[in-house]
């Protein structure tokens, strides 16, 4: 479904995704099925956007951005793809910056060009992220900090690997949580 106030100028959308009122699409953006862009979301060309992913009010997604499956990001979140921005002066190639499966990021945080969020990571809201963030782990502050870890149902953990009722947790191939 394209609602009739947005502009999409791709034909590469999945089936079973959804654009809201005031979306710009590009033509080279590249969108999975079953997402979900909601009102007031831009779209760069050299955009890849996997399937089940959320896209919330008030972001742009710039070149050079790859997103993966399943993740979720916030409104009002933030990416860059030029370390060093000058107006005027146009480069031949961009950051990459890479979200993998299952991430999300809070509302109003910051990803800075060129870095990669690890597979289902949790950014908090308001987070200004600025070096590459490992698998299943909890990341927030400006700039962000390791808080803990995350499990891929959503279940945060301590530092010490330990969730709110204290059961303990092992890190296992990949860095995700295993409960003891």
């Amino acid at each position: 479904m394209i609602h009739p106030k947005a502009e999409v100028q791709t034909k590469n959308i999945g089936d079973g995704t959804y654009v809201w009122q005031f979306c710009v699409i590009l033509e080279g953006a590249r969108i999975g099925r079953n997402c979900n862009i909601n009102c007031n979301v831009f779209i760069e060309n050299d955009v890849v956007v996997g399937n089940d992913v959320t896209v919330k009010s008030g972001v742009q997604l710039w070149d050079g951005l790859r997103i993966s499956d399943k993740v979720f990001i916030g409104p009002n979140a933030t990416f860059t793809n030029d370390l060093v921005p000058r107006s005027k002066m146009y480069k031949s190639t961009l950051e990459k910056t890479i979200i993998e499966e299952g991430v999300s990021i809070g509302a109003n945080a910051t990803v800075v060009a060129g870095k990669t969020i690890g597979k289902y990571s949790l950014i908090g809201a308001g987070s200004v992220i600025t070096k590459n963030i490992p698998p299943f782990t909890v990341w927030y502050g400006n700039p962000a900090v390791n808080k803990g870890y995350i499990t891929k149902d959503g279940t945060i953990l301590s530092v010490r690997l330990q969730d709110t009722f204290g059961h303990m947790y092992k890190l296992g191939q990949d860095n995700e949580p295993i409960k003891l």
